[in-house]
């Protein structure tokens, strides 16, 4: 063990995984991201992020995270999809948001928050009403016939999207993710098989990416060109029917001509039964099964792009950006095994992830690695 941590701690101070990127007008201090992950902490009433949010994020920050991504933080309240989410939909809630930040700006990591909205996928008990969508699509998975939006409901989450991103930078986040992915309302805009609109915001690709479009746009406009706002874009949806990597692509260009400053690339949703994290561990050379489509991505578009899908060994992620397929590595998982992975492996005590992909972290009572009880692989997991 003491030869393998001498040689990655040189490949620490040389890979490129720890050299810094420009994200718009943020630095980010190296490539490797948390994927925005619910946490299951908020308040049930009003989604304020709690204390336990603080000290997560403080440790992942502590943990080397070159960036944080926060859950999905719902900008409607018909937009919320979980129990104990996070809310960023109300102006009371940007104090309670700005002790997250506050709290990672003690390290060199910068934090986004996600903005999102849930569209089909939740339920009427949680949204406060039937939920909405594109189209007036059953969802089998929830059992929900969403009703469809209408034109002037579409400029409204235009700008309650534009609101939440100010409240974001008030509550000195470092930027912004917009959700467009795994079939929540912006992802089900942009699909095929869950937008079946003849108006302007449903047909051809110009008018399904159209909704991001103008979100994209209205956010610039308020936070400004430096702050950065970024997206989580499905690739596909894997349906019949869906969205499909051409098409995507197609799309994901006319939102970073509009101003978008970089992708998360990611696919799936929870109808196709194929989401975004998929469930036990992969040979080494089976990492990233989202690459592929990032490197396309990458190839074509002129901002940094961020590749994910089950992500665990670091010799795999330092090729993922070392070849170009990708500007930057994401993770979501190990991150709640282990909150000190970065800097595990910058100094070279670690080489891979202990998280085996059980999906277990995800406890309606705050995530935490449901394998922790297991230590003979020598995790050093913390419950939070």
């Amino acid at each position: 063990m003491e030869k393998l941590g001498k040689s990655l701690k040189i490949r620490g101070m040389e890979s490129i995984l720890f050299t810094p990127i420009r994200i718009a007008g943020a630095e980010i201090p190296n490539r490797f991201v948390r994927s925005a992950t619910h946490e299951f902490m908020a308040g049930e009433d009003d989604g304020a992020p709690s204390e336990r949010h603080v000290e997560l994020f403080a440790r992942l920050a502590e943990g080397e995270v070159g960036l944080i991504i926060t859950g999905h933080a719902y900008v409607q309240p018909i937009g919320k999809a979980s129990p104990r989410q996070t809310g960023i939909y109300d102006d009371r809630l940007v104090e309670p948001l700005s002790r997250i930040p506050a709290a990672v700006h003690g390290f060199a990591s910068k934090i986004f928050v996600q903005i999102a909205h849930a569209g089909r996928q939740t339920k009427e008990k949680l949204a406060g009403g039937i939920p909405v969508a594109p189209s007036a699509v059953f969802e089998p998975v929830v059992k929900v016939m969403p009703r469809e939006l209408t034109g002037e409901e579409i400029r409204a989450l235009i700008r309650d999207f534009a609101a939440a991103g100010r409240r974001a930078k008030d509550a000195g986040f470092d930027g912004v993710q917009i959700h467009a992915a795994h079939g929540y309302l912006l992802s089900a805009f942009l699909s095929p098989y869950t937008n079946r609109r003849t108006d302007e915001w449903g047909g051809s690709a110009e008018n399904r990416v159209r909704a991001v479009v103008e979100i994209v746009r209205a956010v610039k406009t308020i936070v400004g060109k430096d702050f950065p706002v970024i997206a989580k874009w499905n690739s596909a949806d894997y349906l019949p029917g869906g969205l499909e990597v051409e098409d995507s692509l197609e799309m994901a260009g006319r939102a970073v001509e509009a101003g978008l400053d970089g992708i998360e690339v990611s696919g799936g949703s929870s109808e196709s039964g194929r989401g975004s994290m998929w469930q036990g561990l992969r040979a080494e050379s089976e990492e990233g099964y989202f690459v592929e489509a990032a490197a396309k991505f990458k190839n074509a578009l002129p901002v940094p792009i961020i590749g994910l899908g089950g992500n665990r060994t670091l010799a795999a992620m330092e090729r993922i950006v070392a070849s170009g397929r990708a500007d930057m590595v994401s993770l979501s998982r190990p991150f709640i095994r282990e909150p000190y992975l970065v800097r595990d492996f910058r100094t070279g005590r670690i080489a891979k992830s202990a998280c085996i992909s059980c999906n277990k972290c995800f406890n309606p009572r705050g995530i935490t690695c449901g394998d922790l009880k297991n230590k003979k692989n020598g995790a050093e997991g913390i419950p939070l």
